[in-house]
């Protein structure tokens, strides 16, 4: 019998950093072969990681809940953290040194989201393996399913 869905979970506190999440995550990249078979779209996975434990520990000064969910389709990466606000897109300056997390979230997966819930927020992003991100969005950046553009 062929396992149809995998998923792992866990929390990293802000004194454990965002080293500590993608030393997880590798691990469990590791067990899916991602890392043999799918070099490039695991260091966007690693990537992704980084930059939403970050937001999380910085922006939200929370927690990050991390869970990866393998569907046999998708990598799932969801952050949750204790901030309900979404995070808006910013179109930094090149002098900024920070404004970018989205930006480089939306180049690297397939797809990505965020929901609102009462007492925080979830970033996801989808992964397939093996195949680099499309060049043409569904939707631009800021814009999630369901929602216009100029939301």
């Amino acid at each position: 019998m062929a396992i149809r869905a995998k998923g792992w979970a866990t929390s990293f506190p802000v004194h454990r950093g965002v080293r500590e999440a993608r030393r997880w995550t590798a691990e469990r990249l590791d067990s899916l072969q991602w890392t043999t078979d799918s070099p490039d779209t695991a260091h966007s996975v690693l990537l992704t990681v980084s930059e939403l434990v970050t937001n999380a520990h910085v922006h939200a000064r929370s927690d990050a809940g991390l869970v990866l969910t393998w569907d046999g389709r998708c990598l799932h990466v969801s952050v949750a953290d204790g901030d309900p606000h979404l995070p808006a897109p910013r179109d930094p300056s090149r002098e900024a040194t920070s404004g970018r997390g989205l930006a480089i979230i939306d180049a690297l997966a397939d797809d990505w989201d965020a929901h609102s819930f009462h007492g925080g927020k979830t970033i996801t992003a989808c992964f397939h393996p093996g195949a680099p991100p499309s060049a043409h969005r569904e939707h631009p950046l800021g814009a999630h399913a369901g929602e216009s553009p100029d939301m």
